[in-house]
Formats: structure tokens, C-alpha cells, sequence
């Protein structure tokens, strides 16, 4: 009796426990379908595991999409106590109190995203806790292996998978592949120059205490961006921590009053429409020039008679403004249009600024305009000019995009031959005899001109800070790219001797810039080779030993 007893009372424990586990092992399948079905996370899953890969030109990833997990909970079918539970999971995820917790813990809700990329640590951690409502699944992460290098070409993805800045937003569609992953996309920028700029310009920047930095190389013959720095730079995968300022490409978005680089721009249009038909012709820099209630003077005065080379390997205000003034409005104004300065910047970024040109363009506009105050553009703008300068002529849009070797870019004359190879020789002696001496790198045959700009402000310009500029190029004998380094409001420094001007500070960040990435690129220091000045270096009176 006692033994029938006992057996009966053990089928039964036996039948609720059978019951107990299929009630269990039923919910737990229903939640997984669940988590499969779920709305929200499909359409996140499909267009980020799709997504392709972003590498350079060499191939190096620059975004690729990983695996990574998702934490959610389903709080209508939540077995445990809430309150419990909610401190549990602030321990684990403290993004959120166990206030928060315990509010969508208890709102009966079919699902609720607690975590989006989670490591697998962080799942382990919460699967550990026994909670069937609690959900786990793969979800794909848009990764960026170099971190800040190159954040501003690159850009970054939203958690939707939608690219939100950069090439990740300009090749959205082309990224995203619903028959498979797509394949990678390669852009112009080289990994190993795009470094070594960002490192020389950060600490550049640290040095002199500037509040941004810019840089790029550029090829002059393809438009290709080899590198493209914004100082200060964000982390792509941190993208929701980044300051603004940060977010801002000052390569593409910014615009400045970039100074005595446009000064190369200016005489090649007098050379160019004629209204220079000698460059030997010597004009009078002897005393300032008055325009109205202005002076116009020059930082270093020579207090001579000066001539075409003299003047930019002098970078003299005086003589240019003199030009400007022989060249008039119109065929000012046409020149700078033909540059496409008018325009925002051909390149693919979205993130673009606009030239601001001058509201009054008259006589003493025209005037300092022609050295760079009065007409503020990106970088960029001066960079795809001073390509047009020195390529033989020809303006091209700039492009982030890989250019297959061979291929033939299209592009506009601005300029002749002749005038190009002009202006060759004059940008070479300007590092050799002038202003830019601190941008020589040894056997690299580097030209180009500095630019040191008085900075606009409230009430004015300021006499204490500046934007220097150097825009280079190299080789000069046949040039293949154009470097550009930039700094906003730099502070003297010993390293600068406690100039401010670009002779000091942003002319010595080309140098190593070109010293250090001319043999990645193939360039290599011969110190038998260079741009013939002979028929000009007798033009220059004597060795400038002046900076600008």
C-alpha cells in the first residue's frame, strides 16, 4: 500500500516536471524564433552583412564589416523578479541606471535592445544570468582597423548600416550588395602617406599649439588624393563621442584667406593673357602703393625695382598688387573662375564648403585679392590649382577614387605649356633663393610657395594670428605631386624660432612630408636631376635671405 503510494506520488512529481521543462524548452524556442523575426534587427543585418570592404589604393582595409552580437530582451516573457534583474544588468551594462532597467524590465513590452555591438564576453556575462527573455543574436559591425587614419576621407556608418559621412556615405549604394557581399571599393589614398602626413602635421601642430592643421598630397596628373589630413581628426568607430569641430573636414569644408599663394596663381595669368609679355620687366616696389584710405606694403621690403622672379622669390605685395592692377577685374575675376575657385571643390565628398568671394570687387579689392586676402577657399581649391600650374596646364577634378594606371583623366586648359613650364622654374627658385628655402628636402626638387595670412575676426583682422599656408610640389623637373600643409593660428615655438610665418612652420612640415613619402611613391632623391633655371637665376639681383 504504502509502496503503490509512493510510486504514484513519484509519476506524478515525474509528469510536473516533464511538464515544467516542455513549458520551459516551448518559451525558449518561441523566444528564439522571436529574436529571429524581429523586425528591427533584419533590415540592419542584411544591409551591414552586405556591406563591402573600403580599402586604398594598396589594398590595406580602411572599413570592413565583422561579426560582433546584439543583447535584447523580450520583458512580456521575462521569468525572473524585475528588480533583481535590473541590477544585474547595470552591473554588466551601466550605460543605463536600474531605474532605466527596471522600467523596461517592466513594461511588458515584445522586445527592447539593451546592447548593440556587444563583445562575446559581455553575452557570456548575460547569458549567465538564466533569463529565457533575454535574447542574443549575430549582428555585423562596420569596423575601422586604422581607427583615426584617414577618418574624414573614410567617414563612418550609422547603426542602421547607412553611411552618414564620407565615402561611406558616397558610395552607399554601391557598397551594399543583396546577392552576397559586395566587393571593396578602393580609394586614391595611400595608407603609408596618409600617415606619415598626419604624423609630421599632428606634431606640427602640437608643436606650435596651432587650433587645426591641414595637409594633403595630390596627383597632378590623375586628380588622385594620396593622402587628405584634418586636424584635429575623430575615431570612426567612436563616431557618437566626437567633438564637431572634430567631425569638420577642413581639407574640403573650411575656406581661408590663404595669402601669398595666390600670388603663383596671379602671375601666371598676367603671363598667360599677356599683360606680362616679359618676365625681366621690372616694376616698382620702391615705396608702398596707396589705394584710397589703404596701403599696400610688403613684410620684407627691398625697397627696388623688382621683376617677375624677383617678386615672387621675394614675395613682394607691391609688384603683384601692380600686376593685378595692369590685369583689371574682368580678366581677374574670369581667371579665378577658370580655377573653379567659384565653385564648390569637384570632389565626391558631400562635406563641402564654399568659396566666399568678394561682395565689391573693385580696384583695391582686385588688388589684394591677387595675394590672397579678400577670397577665402578650401585647401583643396589651391591645391587643384597649383596642379593646373605645373602639370603643363590642364585643371582636373580631385577624386578620392582609385585611378587605374594608364588611365587618361580628362580634364580643361587654364594655362599653356609655356606658361606652366614658366611657372616651374619660378616656384623652384622660390625654394632655392626665397621664401620657401625651409621646404627644400634634399635630391627631391621641391617647389612651391608659402602663404602667411592675417586671420579675420570680429573688428577686423588680427595682427597676432595667422593662417600659414605652404603649397609645394615635387619634382620640379617632372612633377608628379602637389603637397599642401596648412596651419590655423600657430604659436611661435623654438622649433620655429618664434616665427609664426609658413617659412617657419608650415614650409618644414612639407620637407619632411616629401622626404619621408617620395620613395613610397616612388619618387626617389637624385641629386643630378632638377628643373633648368638657368636662364632665370641670373634675373634674381641677389640671394634673398628674407622670409615671408
Amino acid at each position: 500500500m504504502n509502496l503503490a503510494m509512493a510510486h504514484q506520488r513519484l509519476m506524478l512529481l515525474l509528469l510536473l516536471m516533464a511538464a515544467g521543462v516542455t513549458l520551459i524548452v516551448g518559451r525558449l524556442i518561441w523566444i528564439g524564433i522571436d529574436v529571429q523575426i524581429n523586425p528591427k534587427a533584419q533590415p540592419v543585418i542584411d544591409m551591414l552583412a552586405s556591406r563591402g570592404d573600403i580599402v586604398d589604393r594598396n589594398g590595406q582595409v580602411l572599413a570592413r564589416t565583422i561579426d560582433a552580437w546584439s543583447v535584447g530582451v523580450h520583458p512580456n516573457k521575462l521569468l525572473s523578479d524585475a528588480d533583481d534583474l535590473a541590477v544585474q544588468l547595470n552591473r554588466l551594462m551601466p550605460e543605463r541606471t536600474i531605474d532605466q532597467y527596471r522600467e523596461i524590465l517592466k513594461s511588458n513590452k515584445s522586445f527592447t535592445y539593451l546592447r548593440r555591438r556587444a563583445m562575446p564576453e559581455l553575452v557570456a556575462q548575460v547569458n549567465a544570468l538564466g533569463e529565457p527573455a533575454m535574447a542574443f543574436d549575430r549582428e555585423p559591425e562596420r569596423l575601422y582597423p586604422q581607427v583615426t587614419l584617414a577618418a574624414h576621407a573614410v567617414g563612418f556608418t550609422d547603426f542602421d548600416g547607412k553611411g552618414v559621412m564620407g565615402m561611406e556615405r558616397v558610395l552607399q549604394d554601391r557598397l551594399i550588395s543583396r546577392d552576397g557581399k559586395a566587393p571593396p571599393v578602393a580609394l586614391s589614398i595611400d595608407m603609408r602617406v596618409q600617415a606619415t602626413m598626419e604624423s609630421e602635421l599632428a606634431a606640427a601642430m602640437a608643436d606650435l599649439r596651432a587650433i587645426g592643421a591641414t595637409g594633403l598630397v595630390l596627383d597632378v596628373d590623375t586628380g588622385e588624393l594620396v593622402a587628405m589630413v584634418s586636424l584635429p581628426v575623430f575615431n570612426p568607430n567612436k563616431s557618437g563621442e566626437a567633438h564637431p569641430e572634430a567631425l569638420r573636414n577642413n581639407v574640403t569644408q573650411s575656406v581661408y584667406e590663404l595669402g601669398s599663394t595666390f600670388k603663383v596663381l596671379t602671375m601666371a595669368n598676367a603671363i598667360e593673357s599677356g599683360v606680362v609679355t616679359d618676365i625681366a620687366r621690372r616694376y616698382d616696389a620702391t615705396s608702398p602703393i596707396s589705394v584710397g584710405p589703404f596701403k599696400i606694403k610688403d613684410d620684407h621690403p627691398q625697397n627696388r625695382w623688382l621683376n617677375v622672379p624677383e617678386s615672387l622669390v621675394h614675395s613682394s605685395n607691391i609688384v603683384t598688387a601692380r600686376v593685378a592692377d595692369a590685369l583689371g577685374r574682368e580678366r581677374s575675376e574670369a581667371f579665378f573662375k577658370k580655377l573653379h575657385f567659384g565653385d564648390p571643390v569637384g570632389l565626391e565628398l558631400k562635406e563641402r564648403g564654399r568659396t566666399l568671394w568678394p561682395s565689391s570687387w573693385g580696384r583695391a579689392s582686385n588688388m589684394t585679392i591677387a595675394y590672397g586676402h579678400g577670397m577665402a577657399v578650401t585647401p583643396l581649391h589651391l591645391a587643384s590649382a597649383y596642379a593646373a600650374m605645373i602639370n603643363g596646364g590642364i585643371m582636373r577634378p580631385a577624386t578620392l577614387l582609385k585611378v587605374e594606371p594608364g588611365r587618361q583623366v580628362p580634364g580643361e586648359r587654364v594655362i599653356s605649356e609655356r606658361t606652366s613650364g614658366l611657372m616651374r622654374q619660378m616656384i623652384r627658385l622660390i625654394v632655392t633663393d626665397g621664401t620657401g628655402r625651409n621646404a627644400e628636402a634634399e635630391g627631391f626638387r621641391v617647389g612651391g610657395k608659402t602663404g602667411t595670412a592675417e586671420k579675420p575676426g570680429v573688428g577686423g583682422y588680427s595682427k597676432t594670428v595667422n593662417v600659414s599656408t605652404f603649397a609645394g610640389a615635387f619634382p620640379m623637373d617632372k612633377p608628379r605631386y602637389v603637397v599642401i600643409a596648412m596651419l590655423d593660428a600657430p604659436k611661435g615655438s623654438a622649433k620655429s624660432s618664434g616665427q609664426t610665418t609658413a617659412a617657419y612652420t608650415a614650409a618644414p612640415v612639407v620637407s619632411r612630408v616629401i622626404a619621408r613619402a617620395g620613395p613610397l611613391l616612388g619618387v626617389y632623391p637624385d641629386m643630378n636631376k632638377d628643373v633648368d633655371v638657368s636662364a632665370m637665376k641670373p634675373l634674381l639681383w641677389k640671394a634673398p635671405g628674407d622670409r615671408d
